[in-house]
């Protein structure tokens, strides 16, 4: 019976250590709470839908192409039901001379005209009309030095937990903002939204890649 109940003891405490080292090792490393998801498959536009001007978009040797008159290609696929709250999101951006862009995050679908609902990650390098550079959270904390060359790959990261929300751009962060509780902008707000990719204009040219979502 001694010897049993030692079996159990030594057995029951083997679990407990494996339960403790387990939480450890995800505390540690919250990708493995969840992983990186792709929202873009490199060979269509599955999951994502257009309102206005459709053919501002296309897909071309892996990447989406943004260029052409005026439109939002916003992600309305299955990962999270389209709706995320809290997450880290990033993509490979490429831009060719005087191109604008940009990333809105919690947003929604709309058929034409800019998204008035959510934020943008603005994505511009050498567009002069427009001094807020790549890596701003635009209109509202704004980076006004280029920190990216046109033609060539960088990576944007935006992470947003609760009102807190961070940009990055190639491991460099630009934007550490808190949303206040009493924001005179409220009514653009949303909990949770969708992501939607700019085409600005005609003359603006501008590629996206490796385009994933972490849900946090």
């Amino acid at each position: 019976m001694k010897v049993m109940l030692k079996k159990i003891s030594t057995i029951t405490l083997t679990i407990l250590l494996l339960g403790f080292f387990t939480g450890s090792i995800q505390s540690q490393n919250p990708q493995a709470k969840s992983e990186w998801i792709p929202l873009f498959d490199g060979q269509s536009l599955d999951g994502w839908q257009v309102g206005q001007h459709p053919e501002t978009f296309s897909v071309e040797d892996g990447k989406i192409v943004a260029h052409g008159k005026k439109a939002h290609l916003f992600y309305t696929g299955p990962v999270e039901n389209h709706s995320f709250d809290n997450f880290e999101f990033k993509a490979d951006v490429m831009t060719t001379e005087g191109s604008n862009s940009g990333i809105y995050f919690l947003t929604q679908y709309q058929e034409k005209g800019w998204p008035s609902k959510g934020y943008e990650a603005q994505v511009n390098n050498s567009y002069d009309k427009d001094p807020r550079r790549t890596g701003s959270l635009y209109g509202i904390d704004d980076v006004k030095k280029t920190v990216v060359n046109d033609n060539s790959w960088f990576t944007l990261r935006i992470k947003v937990e609760g009102r807190h929300i961070t940009i990055s751009v190639d491991g460099k962060q630009l934007v550490d903002y808190m949303q206040p509780k009493d924001a005179t902008q409220q009514e653009r707000f949303l909990e949770s939204g969708t992501f939607a990719l700019q085409g600005h204009d005609p003359d603006s040219k501008v590629y996206f890649k490796n385009i994933k979502v972490r849900p946090l």
